[in-house]
């Protein structure tokens, strides 16, 4: 089943096309790997996939849905999640704080919520640390929090932005294997942002490359062509300068 369908999508940030002509179809079950160069458009199709961004051309669905009214059933992690390090709340409240939608304004969060919370830091291998201060943790396990927080309103889509940042070798290995388990075993769609090219072409199902336009054949192979022209250099000079293949060999 199709659960994102963008068509000659155009977005402008006054005379300037920040995306230019994105056609991109999800289906369920899918493992979107987005790379490309800063500046190029990822973060932007991500919110116009929210609705947080209005497009100015084109047409996109999200469940048959204008981006708006589907946003219950995605989860968003941004780019940057930035926290006092030193504020006393504990990984459970960091969770709940993504029930905000269902608990309203005035409402404070009731048995349902938490137990939401407790699952949501269980899928993600946390629950034991529900009690403990998010600055406590360490940047993997945090980035475990705002996973689960991501998770807890039950979502069928789940959009991360450079997850992995700050966060060492060792942990990011962690994390993907994480992303694995809930697009495989929870069934969980994900869009995945990333420059790490390598370590998420060992994970992904679906890889595309997105400078202002996109460059997609819906699996996990790009040609070389495809990223020369999203990077504007070699493929062997991406990845700071040190030659090595973008993806894996076919089998």
């Amino acid at each position: 089943m199709k659960i994102v369908s963008i068509s000659d999508l155009w977005v402008y940030r006054g005379e300037h096309a920040v995306l230019e002509n994105i056609n991109l179809d999800l289906e369920e079950g899918d493992f979107l790997g987005l790379i490309g160069p800063n500046g190029g458009g990822k973060s932007t199709l991500l919110k116009v996939m929210l609705g947080l961004i209005k497009h100015d051309r084109g047409k996109v669905q999200v469940f048959g849905l204008a981006p708006q009214e589907a946003r219950g059933r995605m989860g968003y992690m941004p780019q940057k999640t930035l926290f006092d390090q030193g504020f006393p709340v504990k990984a459970l409240e960091v969770v709940l704080m993504g029930r905000y939608s269902r608990a309203g304004l005035l409402r404070r969060y009731g048995p349902k919520d938490r137990k939401a919370a407790l699952q949501a830091l269980e899928a993600v291998g946390m629950k034991d640390l529900a009690g403990r201060e998010i600055g406590a943790l360490s940047g993997g396990e945090q980035q475990r929090v705002f996973v689960a927080r991501s998770l807890v309103s039950d979502p069928k889509l789940l959009l991360l932005d450079e997850p992995t940042a700050g966060v060492d070798a060792a942990q990011q290995t962690e994390f993907y294997d994480l992303l694995c388990h809930l697009n495989r075993e929870m069934g969980i769609a994900i869009v995945l942002v990333s420059h790490d090219i390598t370590a998420i072409s060992r994970h992904v199902n679906k890889i595309a490359c997105l400078n202002q336009r996109l460059y997609y054949h819906g699996s996990k192979e790009l040609t070389n062509e495809d990223i020369e022209k999203a990077y504007g250099c070699p493929v062997e000079m991406i990845a700071h300068g040190t030659p090595h293949r973008v993806l894996r060999e076919h089998d």
